[in-house]
């Protein structure tokens, strides 16, 4: 795994920063699950934020790990009660971003990642702005058809309606900060992973984390 920048671990003079937040969105076929899960394997300090959902778990599923599971009722009242960073209604079940469970990560210095659609990123926009936007292409209409297909478990009507949304997805690109094309895995792997980086090498980041090193070499 690639070093900590803000482990509790880390050497004396090194300090836990703030992590940030991201919003990584991509529409189905370019890969971003893949993506995000080698981007969390393979890089410390970032996970994945686990969002609530009204809808029953499916076989292998477990609360706080795959969703926290919730009724109706408990989703509606952390809404009012503005718990959500985002939330949203599909296909009569609701989906949520909890607003505590993704702030107490970042006040650990984790950077947290949520993968949710351009509306929710929106959503999370208008109350977190500094949150950085990644969105995922494939590297053509063509291959994302292919990728599509190639699952081997949808009809031509839904690989038809799929690419529709698909389409309309990729059209809301420009409103996110970055975009990375999935055709190498490797590589969109490596840009991903840069964005992460250069984003925990900011200076306003380094400060609270080299503050004891800094007052050393500055002696």
């Amino acid at each position: 795994m690639a070093p900590s920048t803000s482990s509790p671990d880390a050497p004396s003079g090194f300090a836990t920063a703030q992590g940030s937040l991201y919003i990584v969105s991509a529409p189905s076929g370019a890969g971003k699950t893949s993506l995000v899960k080698a981007l969390v394997e393979s890089t410390e300090d970032v996970r994945v934020s686990v969002s609530h959902t009204t809808r029953a778990p499916r076989p292998g599923e477990q609360d706080g790990v795959h969703y926290h599971f919730v009724d109706r009722e408990t989703f509606q009242a952390m809404a009012a009660e503005g718990g959500f960073l985002e939330h949203a209604e599909v296909f009569g079940n609701c989906y949520g971003t909890s607003r505590a469970g993704v702030e107490a990560l970042m006040a650990q210095g984790v950077d947290v990642i949520l993968e949710i659609d351009w509306q929710g990123a929106a959503q999370i926009r208008r109350v977190m702005p500094e949150a950085v936007s990644v969105f995922i292409l494939p590297p053509s209409r063509a291959e994302l058809q292919s990728r599509l297909r190639g699952r081997g478990q949808d009809s031509e009507e839904v690989i038809a309606r799929r690419l529709g949304e698909a389409q309309a997805e990729m059209a809301h690109h420009g409103e996110f900060d970055y975009l990375v094309v999935n055709d190498d895995f490797d590589q969109a792997l490596a840009e991903l992973r840069a964005v992460f980086i250069a984003r925990r090498l900011r200076r306003e980041a380094q400060i609270p984390r080299l503050a004891g090193l800094l007052a050393d070499l500055l002696a």
